[in-house]
């Protein structure tokens, strides 16, 4: 050991720090003696600092292979919360403004407020609504006045105009006929006095002429009768009759609008009522959780809400679970059944996992791009225990008892495998190693190391050293010295901090 070792390790004691300033003053003159008799020992040697300091070999801190009783467990932060809860929801169309919520935490009984919402859109509809009521209202009463019209429209074309004209028809036909038939006695009468020369030529002309314009009107009136019979009155009826069926129509249509509009009337008003949310039950009021990248709660004062939006959760206090996320590569190892320990500020308590979510988390920025599936952890029902608090879970993935252990800081991890620095005859020595599980801590050996080997816990410090005495340096040294596969992660690990 070189002299100013020796000072150093001197100087260390209790007792250097209680002796005075004349016993300091002796050990400085000693050692003065000693380095000044080192000096001509080793000659005029320029080189003889860098002989001082090369018979210096620092002391590696080391670890002794041992078996021990191994636990590989996760250990993440999770959230108390209800198994069960009660959602208060917000049951207003469209978008709200929340004007008044009560506090999270707050103990409420029966019809206490929870919630209100800004009045003066649902208002608006309303009064809206209530308007067109009114007048879709006056135009079905219309429609049935028209309906009404129209079912009697039919009866009183056949009953009355339908039946004057056909009355005024056959009268028309009767003195037609009549007319003719007279005509014709007439000019019959009147050749046979032209025969015996009492009328003129011209007067039986007149008679002929007579007969002719009798015909005519006969012809005239039995058309009309015939047209009436035929094609007036069918056509008439149908008119009659398809204004009927669009009366019958419209009344529906409007019936159907009026159903409407008094619907959209009494469902604002009720929505008037839904912007005072109260409590149906007792119990205990939070705030459900808001987006992991938010600092602030979902529903505040002047924040937007949308229907079915949940603005508020009332847990069930008797059943209550932990929720947290497990980093994607130890999910595999996770299992419905296990057993788990919860802390929390002043006690434990023991729990197990009935739940492992098949899908991740949404990851991005607010959570360093790590992936982690929730998993949730059932605990019994305590008192203390509130919906919110931080609960810390660890999660026993695997026990191994009595087994070879190694320090994980203690392994060098390169693409060629495992190694470790085993002390020999006074010198480290670089030797191959199989580990198996581990946790943060330990590693499990499965080859290359027995109990009472002496191995070097920091293997960088090692590669330093030879590098300064230029001993060779196998590439693979250079390389990162974390555990291998097999070890488990906390919470810190995963995040990189």
């Amino acid at each position: 050991m070189s002299v100013q070792v020796v000072m150093k390790n001197r100087m260390s004691g209790s007792d250097v720090k209680t002796r005075r300033g004349g016993s300091l003053l002796v050990w400085i003159g000693i050692a003065c003696v000693v380095l000044i008799a080192t000096v001509i020992g080793l000659g005029a040697d320029e080189n003889w600092v860098s002989r001082l300091l090369s018979t210096s070999s620092p002391e590696h801190l080391t670890h002794v292979i041992g078996k021990r009783n191994l636990d590989v467990t996760i250990t993440e932060q999770g959230t108390v919360q209800s198994a069960e809860n009660t959602e208060i929801k917000c049951r207003v169309r469209g978008f709200s403004t929340v004007t008044y919520i009560i506090d999270a935490g707050t103990e409420v009984e029966e019809g206490d407020v929870l919630v209100r919402l800004d009045t003066k859109r649902v208002e608006d509809a309303v009064s809206k609504h209530t308007t067109e009521s009114h007048t879709a209202r006056a135009t079905l009463e219309e429609s049935i006045a028209n309906l009404n019209q129209s079912l009697l429209a039919e009866a009183a074309y056949l009953e009355g105009e339908y039946k004057t004209r056909l009355q005024k028809l056959e009268r028309q036909l009767k003195v037609a006929r009549t007319n003719l038939e007279t005509a014709e006695t007439h000019l019959a009468n009147t050749r046979s006095m032209f025969n015996q020369g009492f009328v003129t030529l011209l007067e039986v002309e007149s008679n002929e002429f007579t007969v002719v314009r009798a015909k005519l009107e006969l012809e005239v009136v039995e058309t009309e009768l015939h047209v009436l019979e035929k094609y007036t009155r069918n056509m008439r009826l149908e008119t009659i009759r398809g204004s009927l069926a669009a009366a019958k129509s419209k009344k529906e249509a409007d019936e159907s609008g009026l159903a409407m509009d008094e619907g959209r009337r009494d469902r604002a008003i009720k929505e008037l009522e839904y912007c005072v949310i109260k409590a149906k039950k007792p119990g205990l009021v939070i705030y459900p959780s808001s987006a992991a990248w938010k600092d602030t709660p979902d529903v505040t004062v002047g924040a937007g809400v949308r229907r079915d939006q949940t603005l508020l959760l009332m847990p069930d206090l008797t059943k209550m679970q932990v929720k947290v996320g497990i980093h994607e590569s130890l999910i595999s190892r996770v299992h419905v059944g296990m057993a788990a320990r919860v802390s929390l500020a002043n006690y434990e308590l023991e729990g197990k996992v009935s739940s492992v979510a098949s899908v991740a988390r949404p990851a991005g920025w607010w959570t360093g791009n790590v992936v982690k599936y929730d998993v949730i952890v059932d605990v019994p029902s305590n008192a203390d225990l509130k919906p919110g608090m931080t609960a810390e879970v660890d999660l026993l993935l695997a026990s191994y008892p009595e087994s070879v252990t190694i320090p994980v800081s203690s392994v060098l991890q390169t693409e060629e495998g495992c190694f470790c620095w085993v002390k020999r005859s006074g010198q480290f020595i670089r030797q191959p190693i199989i580990v198996g599980d581990g946790n943060e801590i330990f590693l499990l050996v499965e080859q290359g190391l027995v109990v009472g080997d002496v191995v070097a816990l920091s293997p960088r410090a090692i590669i330093a050293e030879q590098n300064e005495n230029g001993l060779p340096v196998a590439p693979e040294q250079a390389g990162d010295n974390r555990a291998g596969s097999g070890v488990s992660m906390s919470s810190s690990d995963e995040n990189g901090s």
